[in-house]
C-alpha cells in the first residue's frame, strides 16, 4: 500500500469489555480487582515463605518461588490496564505501550511453559531417583534449570514483537481485546503478513508442544514409578508430591490450547477474551491457593511465618 494511502497509528484503543453495559463492567472491575489483589498477596506470600522458612529451601520450592515471581509479573503487565479500561474507561494505550505489553506477555507466557516443564522434571527426579535427588538437583543445577526456563521467552518475545510492530498500521486502531495480544493487533496491519503468521503459528506450536511433551514424558515415568510402589500409602504419598503441579499444568495448558489452537470458526473475539482470562487472570490466582491447600509443608510454613511475625510484633509475648 502506498504511504499516502495510510495514516501512521500512534496509539491503540483497547475495546476490552466495552460492548457490555456499564453496570456489568463495574461488576467485572470489582471481581477482577479482588482476583488481582488475591493473586499479588498469594504469590507474594509464597515468595516470602519459601525464602524465609529453612524447611522450604528444597529445589521444589525454589521452582515454585520462580513460578510465583512469574505470575506476579504476568499480572502486573495485563491486569492494571484492564482495570483502567473498566472503571475509568481509559481505553487508549500508546504504540510503545502496546508493544511493551505484548513483549512482556510473550516473555512471561513462554517462560511459564518452560518453567512448568522444569518443575515436572524436578518431580520426576524426586520420585524416580529419590536417593540421588539432592545430588542431581544441587543449587548450581537448579539455578541453571531456572535460567534455561526463563531464557526462551527473550528471543521469542523480541522477534515476534519487533517484527509485528515493524508493519504499517492503517488508520483503524481498535484492538478487540483487553490487552495487546498478537492476533487482534495483527488484524490492524495493512500489509502482507503471511510470513509472520507462519512464523507465529510454528513458534506457538513449538513453545507450547515442546514443554508439554517434556511434561508428558516426566509424568509417564512418574506414573510407572508410582505403580511399582507396593503399599497404597506409599503410592498416595508419592502422588501427593506432584498432584499440585499436575493440576496447575492442566489449568494452564487447557485454557492456553483452547485459546490458540481452536478452529477459527469457533474462535470468536468474545470467547477468546473469556478463555484468555483463564490463563492471564484466574490461573495466577489459583496457583498459590492450590499449592497452599494441597501441600502440608507450605501450610505449616505459612503458620510458622505468621506466628513468627506475631511474636516479632509483640502479640505473642506474655503479658
Amino acid at each position: 500500500m502506498a504511504e499516502g494511502n495510510w495514516t501512521r497509528v500512534s496509539e491503540f484503543i483497547l475495546m476490552s469489555f466495552s460492548s457490555l453495559p456499564t453496570e456489568i463492567q463495574s461488576l467485572l472491575f470489582l471481581t477482577f480487582l479482588f482476583i488481582y489483589l488475591v493473586t499479588l498477596l498469594g504469590n507474594s506470600l509464597i515468595i516470602l515463605v519459601t525464602l524465609a522458612d529453612p524447611m522450604l529451601h528444597s529445589p521444589m520450592y525454589f521452582f515454585l518461588r520462580n513460578l510465583s515471581f512469574l505470575e506476579v509479573g504476568f499480572n502486573l503487565v495485563i491486569v492494571p490496564k484492564m482495570l483502567g479500561t473498566l472503571i475509568a474507561q481509559d481505553t487508549t494505550i500508546s504504540f510503545l505501550g502496546c508493544a511493551t505489553q505484548m513483549y512482556f506477555f510473550f516473555f512471561f507466557g513462554v517462560s511459564e511453559c518452560f518453567l512448568l516443564a522444569t518443575m515436572a522434571y524436578d518431580r520426576y527426579v524426586a520420585i524416580c531417583s529419590p536417593l540421588h535427588y539432592p545430588v542431581i538437583m544441587n543449587p548450581r543445577t537448579r539455578a541453571k534449570l531456572a535460567a534455561v526456563s526463563w531464557f526462551p521467552g527473550i528471543p521469542m518475545a523480541t522477534v515476534q514483537t519487533t517484527w509485528l510492530f515493524s508493519f504499517p498500521f492503517c488508520g483503524i486502531n481498535k484492538v478487540n481485546h483487553f490487552f495487546c495480544d498478537s492476533p487482534p493487533v495483527l488484524r490492524l496491519v495493512c500489509a502482507d503478513t503471511a510470513r509472520f503468521e507462519i512464523y507465529a503459528i510454528i513458534g506457538t506450536i513449538l513453545v507450547v508442544m515442546i514443554p508439554c511433551l517434556l511434561i508428558l514424558c516426566s509424568y509417564t515415568r512418574i506414573a510407572a514409578a508410582i505403580l511399582k510402589i507396593p503399599s497404597a500409602k506409599g503410592k498416595h504419598k508419592a502422588f501427593s508430591t506432584c498432584s499440585s503441579h499436575l493440576l496447575v499444568v492442566s489449568l494452564f495448558y487447557v485454557s492456553l490450547s483452547l485459546t490458540y489452537f481452536r478452529p477459527k470458526s469457533n474462535n470468536s473475539p468474545e470467547s477468546k477474551k473469556v478463555l484468555s482470562l483463564c490463563y492471564t487472570v484466574v490461573t495466577p490466582m489459583l496457583n498459590p491457593i492450590i499449592y497452599s491447600l494441597r501441600n502440608n509443608e507450605v501450610k505449616n510454613a505459612l503458620g510458622r511465618t505468621f506466628q513468627l511475625m506475631l511474636l516479632n510484633c509483640g502479640f505473642g509475648e506474655d503479658s
